[in-house]
């Protein structure tokens, strides 16, 4: 009986450690200093958002356009993209549904997506520095 109560105490424990080793970073942001890149940016995002929240951040039937004013950084904040990417959104500004997780997008590939997004809506008026 004690072999077994060992057995499982090893399973809780790999357990717990593994949802640590998940939760490393619940943020889902880059390491301080971080260095983003619109450039590299637009070319994530051509690989990873663009087939649903369309070219140039433009919209689709699939997803919404991320050039309004409801995405500008007043509104949603660099981090709300961040987490978007990890955890998923329900829809809540759009008729879309909600947007699954996007677990193949790291961190730091999110803060250069994100750093292409906000040039583009600089570039659109959406908000001035």
């Amino acid at each position: 009986m004690k072999w077994l109560w060992l057995l499982l105490s090893l399973f809780i424990t790999a357990c717990d450690r593994d949802r640590a080793d998940k939760d490393a970073n619940p943020l889902h942001l880059p390491p301080s200093g971080f260095q983003v890149d619109a450039d590299q940016g637009k070319k994530l995002y051509q690989q990873n958002c663009q087939q649903c929240h369309g070219p140039a951040a433009k919209g689709s039937e699939r997803g919404p356009a991320l050039l309004d004013n409801t995405y500008r950084p007043a509104h949603h904040a660099n981090l709300a993209f961040h987490l978007a990417v990890k955890n998923g959104v329900r829809a809540h500004h759009w008729q879309f549904g909600d947007m699954p997780p996007q677990p193949q997008v790291s961190p730091e590939q999110t803060a250069h997506i994100v750093q292409y997004i906000r040039q583009l809506q600089l570039d659109a008026g959406i908000f001035t520095e």
